[in-house]
């Protein structure tokens, strides 16, 4: 029998949300965690404290570009893991990857606004490692390849792995799916894409200005590539209450695969 693998969501919005956290989430092995991204502040602490994930659990963490809805839940998340280094619960290491351009702005953001007894630990027991455009490594009996989504903005990277029950799941990061990015996306089961919103309310959103897709563009595309389970978030928030129904029934017109349209705190089977 596999393990049981699962999709914790802790947060599904874009960086201009209130109602949602920002988009960041965890596979979970057995009692570990492949943690990706931890949002934009301090709401990741009472959300993983929500889910019931014990910092104790969370080994790997995987940041995958600068902004600030990804990056600032990262300081919180060291500080905190250091804070139980320090008083004897948390045993052995962090490790924080990230592509080789990014681990001094973490390591800067670290210094200047945590405590020195915290920051210390980073090159002790936190390590930042750098990772390149389709290197494979081995995070929690996973071999998970990283790659340069090829962003318009700031430089990001993805990844992609198998899962111990068999099944190919990638995270394209927070911008539409690039076609150079093919050898990696290809033959996922399981596809993480982000959708602004809906297409029907393009001009109230200007998805594409932004370098975003709409809600039919990433169903589309799923389709095209044969995707068996597609996780549409990264999304604005005024559809909040009420998004799960709208995104879905405008996907499911594109995309006969499984959709998923989950709430920050939700779980998914992979």
């Amino acid at each position: 029998a596999h393990p049981m693998e699962q999709l914790y969501v802790f947060g599904t919005g874009n960086a201009a949300v209130i109602h949602y956290y920002n988009t960041c989430f965890a596979i979970r092995n057995e009692d570990r965690f492949f943690m990706v991204d931890a949002g934009g502040g301090n709401g990741i602490l009472q959300i993983l404290d929500k889910m019931n994930v014990q910092y104790s659990q969370i080994h790997d963490l995987f940041v995958t570009h600068e902004h600030t809805d990804h990056l600032l839940g990262v300081v919180w998340m060291v500080r905190f893991i250091a804070t139980r280094m320090l008083n004897g619960t948390y045993d052995g290491d962090l490790n924080i990857y990230c592509h080789d351009q990014l681990t001094s702005t973490i390591d800067t953001f670290c210094r200047l606004t945590l405590q020195g007894k915290f920051y210390r630990l980073i090159g002790d027991r936190i390590h930042l490692i750098p990772v390149h455009d389709g290197e494979t490594l081995s995070i929690m009996d996973y071999e998970v390849t990283f790659f340069d989504i090829h962003s318009t903005k700031a430089r990001q990277f993805g990844f992609t792995t198998t899962l111990k029950n068999g099944k190919k799941l990638t995270w394209v990061g927070d911008e539409p799916y690039n076609p150079i990015c093919a050898p990696y996306v290809e033959g996922s089961d399981w596809l993480l894409h982000e959708a602004f919103c809906l297409y029907g309310e393009r001009e109230r959103f200007k998805p594409y200005e932004k370098h975003h897709s709409t809600v039919m563009d990433a169903a589309r595309l799923a389709e095209e590539l044969h995707i068996g389970n597609l996780v549409l978030w990264h999304t604005e928030d005024k559809s909040a209450g009420r998004r799960k129904e709208l995104y879905l029934n405008e996907g499911k017109q594109y995309y006969h695969g499984n959709l998923f349209v989950p709430d920050d705190g939700e779980i998914l089977e992979l």
